[in-house]
């Protein structure tokens, strides 16, 4: 089951990525790259392997990571909470 993503956690991401979208795009690259490799060549073959812009098809699927990756890390540290 995937993570719950916040409101104020998708207009983080949403606020962040606006501000310059290929710079953004191109930073996620190289962070999923290092991060899951496997994941970043899949985007790039989805992306690549449509009618669709490829450029736009890989900023939704690097933003949908992000927004996972943040909800996830909120989830863990909620359920790791302790007094």
């Amino acid at each position: 089951m995937l993570p719950i993503v916040s409101e104020e956690n998708a207009a983080a991401v949403f606020s962040q990525i606006f501000k310059d979208i290929p710079a953004w795009r191109k930073k996620m690259i190289h962070y999923i790259k290092d991060e899951n490799p496997e994941i970043n060549t899949a985007i790039i073959e989805a992306a690549n392997h449509t009618d669709l812009d490829p450029k736009a098809v890989a900023l939704g699927a690097y933003m949908t990571y992000l927004l996972i990756e943040i909800a996830m890390k909120e989830t863990d540290a909620i359920m790791n909470f302790s007094e």
